[in-house]
């Protein structure tokens, strides 16, 4: 396969300005994905969505110029939740869909990913062809062969209506108070839409986007603020998204963060339950022990892959299973769509508050947290393996036996600055945290005997 020069694990990501994340680079870069799409497809229209970064405007235009170049057809979103560009593009039967966001990161990032006819990751050879394609001159077909754009303008009721659909038509939440915090990003004008349709009294937070507060103080990533609303407002629960939408952090009515485990934990319960949990659940290396356990405890099978959402989407393609997430509240309901959706997720646990009557508070106490201790330990240099040096294999071997089976040692290298990330689980918090910072000086002092 094929050396990637531009795409990430994610489509390509970075400042705004910088490059890749240039109006000319992405203006080259609808092209590009505009001839390969014409060569592999026969044309056809693609999709373009964005948050509601300041930038998305000057991205929205390069792409839509580069797509129009090749002689593509174009369908503008505007504004819109990564996932329901996933869902759109299938359903609206485009060759691809393109999305601008840098997800929870702050204005000043840009990004652009991709989504196939079928709403998934782009297959790699596509991806390949287009990084081929942007060494090429660029060349603009025949006027009458330009693509032409369109507005979709009933493109968000579309997506609420598949939000709904997600659960099952009699779910009433009349007598809910929920706090909704769209983090002033792609969900503002969609999330409370869909709780106040299924009857919720809805508090709206983060939906006054002015291009530069998207996860300012607010969002999944900051969830203070739907923490301080849910206790002001006495709501029955906050739902905090990050500024795509892709994930959610939830807090219950005491003001408590329930998190991606202990979510992923409660909706594989009830799918479990229900006899509709096909296989494993995924998750990654970070996610808590205390979820590995409840569910082995229940008879539900867990398995782990690295961090990110790719890794999982791809075990749960490859075996067929249906359900896997991160602690940072991405998590994958693939019985119900095809990426990660912070707003289906946050309703199918709606959903199984209403079946068995209890709290968020009530239904995350089937699952106890492990104490979590992560130490950044800076190197040298990128790339530099210290998980094989002596001394900090013997350290980790301490580590783990001090810990005597009721834990977890993580050597975990960044992929993208020199930090090698050091992680001690345990049942007792002060032992990982004195076991993480002894390690975390063992590697330190391997660190400066290699530099």
């Amino acid at each position: 396969m094929g050396q990637r020069r531009y795409f990430g694990t994610d489509g390509i990501r970075g400042r705004v300005g910088e490059p890749p994340i240039t109006a000319d680079f992405v203006l080259k870069l609808g092209w590009a994905v505009g001839r390969v799409l014409a060569q592999a497809q026969g044309g056809g229209k693609v999709l373009i969505g964005k948050d509601t970064r300041i930038s998305g405007y000057m991205f929205e235009s390069a792409l839509q110029a580069g797509l129009s170049a090749a002689g593509v057809d174009i369908r503008l979103l505007g504004p819109m939740p990564t996932p329901a560009i996933a869902y759109l593009t299938r359903t609206l039967h485009a060759q691809a869909g393109i999305v601008i966001s840098a997800s929870h990161n702050p204005y000043y990032d840009n990004g652009i990913k991709f989504f196939s006819a079928q709403g998934t990751k782009l297959p790699d050879e596509l991806e390949l062809a287009i990084e081929a394609e942007l060494e090429r001159p660029m060349e603009t077909v025949d006027s009458a062969r330009l693509g032409k754009a369109e507005r979709v303008v009933d493109a968000a009721g579309r997506y609420i209506e598949f939000c709904k659909s997600t659960i099952p038509a009699s779910t009433e939440l009349r007598g809910m108070r929920l706090v909704v915090d769209c983090a002033h990003g792609a969900t503002y004008h969609v999330a409370p839409s869909v709780f106040a349709e299924l009857g919720a009294e809805v508090v709206a937070l983060g939906v006054e986007p002015d291009g530069l507060n998207i996860n300012q103080d607010c969002g999944s990533t900051r969830p203070r603020a739907a923490q301080m609303a849910v206790l002001e407002h006495g709501a029955d629960l906050g739902i905090a998204l990050d500024g795509d939408g892709d994930r959610v952090i939830l807090v219950d009515h005491r003001g408590e963060i329930v998190d991606g485990d202990e979510l992923l934990f409660i909706i594989a319960q009830a799918r479990h339950r229900q006899g509709r949990l096909r296989g494993e659940v995924v998750g990654t290396v970070m996610s808590n022990l205390g979820l590995e356990q409840a569910l082995r405890g229940r008879g539900i099978g867990f398995r782990r892959t690295p961090v990110g959402d790719r890794h999982i989407l791809e075990v749960l393609e490859r075996e067929g299973w249906t359900l896997g997430g991160e602690s940072s509240g991405h998590i994958i309901c693939r019985d119900r769509t095809t990426t990660g959706d912070g707003i289906i997720s946050a309703l199918q646990v709606l959903r199984e508050m209403l079946d068995t009557g209890l709290s968020l508070h009530e239904l995350k106490k089937g699952m106890v947290k492990y104490p979590q201790c992560l130490v950044n330990v800076r190197l040298p240099r990128r790339g530099l393996d210290l998980a094989g040096h002596p001394r900090v294999q013997e350290a980790c071997r301490g580590a783990e036996a001090s810990l005597a089976g009721e834990g977890r040692v993580l050597l975990r290298p960044s992929g993208t600055e020199p930090v090698l990330r050091v992680m001690v689980e345990g049942a007792d918090a002060v032992a990982v945290e004195r076991l993480a910072q002894e390690l975390a000086r063992v590697v330190e002092a391997a660190a400066r005997e290699v530099a």
